[in-house]
């Protein structure tokens, strides 16, 4: 065990303490099949390796946990016992779940952690670049459903009514996120920035000027704009490498549950939240799965929010709500879509 620790903490860093430079390290690992990467803003290097090791330690804890793969976590032990009987959780389990429905009923089914049949299908649809068949698709989506899981609120139980399989991977980001920010709370305090990466999640930690890049979705070396504020968090509900072209046509990653098909005419979703403690918080694929004008309107009602939504063209729609703690700077470049 500390063996497996010692390589996980074997993480990369820098420091900047050039004249007029900001001391900084960085420390960067690879986890959720993304990369992931803490910077602490400070000259004091054994803190910040204290800090990235903390954070680091939970995000492995949590993808470790509730893992749809590994054979021992929590998921599949559930998904093991489930079907046959009452399964008790314990409470942060069980607040994950109740998470995920919530966000089930909100998307009208939509969002489903039960979407483990229609994977294979689309991973075998890219990697021999050919549409499924309708027939598969309808046969997968027999399978699936949220209302087959059946939670006891006063028990702390779950039961299947169905044999369903779970997969929490499209909300552990950002639970990954929440955990990281009380971490912050208790060892940076108000002393110095941090900023958390997780794909392309970013949490910006303590009072500076930070920017978020916005790339065009099928070129990385061009730019649409970036998003500016001093604090607060952004989720990005895919990313340029999430692509998979079946047919000679590019698809998102992302699938719609009510129709077992990538969503239509979209690339990304990228939203900024001022507040990450805050009831509004969520991830941006849950909005992604309401489209533009639904999640728009649902952004309006939250204080401090800012979006751009990006269509399967690369136009893009830019939203930012009248109390925005971010802003939006263009990109000078013109694009020819």
């Amino acid at each position: 065990m500390k063996i497996i620790c010692a390589l996980l903490f074997s993480c990369l860093f820098s420091g900047c303490k050039g004249k007029n430079k900001e001391p900084f390290f960085t420390y960067s690992i690879f986890l959720m099949n993304v990369p992931a990467s803490v910077t602490v803003y400070t000259p004091d290097e054994n803190l910040a390796g204290k800090i990235s090791d903390a954070v680091f330690e939970e995000w492995n804890r949590i993808a470790r946990e509730y893992s749809f793969s590994e054979p021992y976590s929590l998921v599949s032990y559930l998904n093991r016992r489930a079907s046959m009987e009452p399964v008790k959780v314990e409470e942060e389990f069980y607040r994950l779940l109740t998470l995920s429905m919530d966000y089930y009923n909100l998307t009208k089914g939509a969002f489903d952690i039960t979407f483990a049949p229609l994977w294979p299908i689309w991973k075998e649809a890219a990697a021999s670049k050919k549409m499924p068949a309708k027939e598969e698709i309808r046969k997968a989506l027999q399978d699936i459903g949220s209302n087959h899981i059946h939670i006891n609120h006063a028990k702390r139980t779950v039961k299947f009514t169905k044999p369903v399989q779970i997969n929490m991977g499209g909300i552990l980001r950002s639970y990954c996120f929440t955990q990281g920010y009380k971490i912050l709370k208790n060892t940076a305090g108000n002393s110095f920035p941090v900023e958390l990466r997780l794909g392309g999640y970013m949490l910006a930690y303590g009072k500076r000027n930070w920017v978020y890049e916005v790339q065009y979705p099928f070129n990385d070396k061009k730019s649409l704009g970036k998003f500016v504020f001093d604090q607060g968090v952004v989720l990005s509900s895919s990313g340029r490498d999430k692509f998979v072209q079946i047919e000679g046509k590019i698809y998102s990653h992302i699938i719609d549950l009510k129709t077992g098909y990538p969503l239509e005419d979209f690339s990304n979703l990228i939203v900024y939240f001022k507040d990450i403690e805050g009831s509004d918080f969520m991830p941006s694929v849950i909005l992604a799965l309401m489209g533009k004008d639904d999640a728009f309107k649902l952004l309006s009602k939250m204080k401090g929010t800012a979006a751009i939504w990006i269509d399967g063209q690369g136009r893009f729609e830019i939203f930012e709500n009248e109390n925005s703690g971010a802003g939006w700077i263009k990109s000078k470049k013109i694009f020819n879509f």
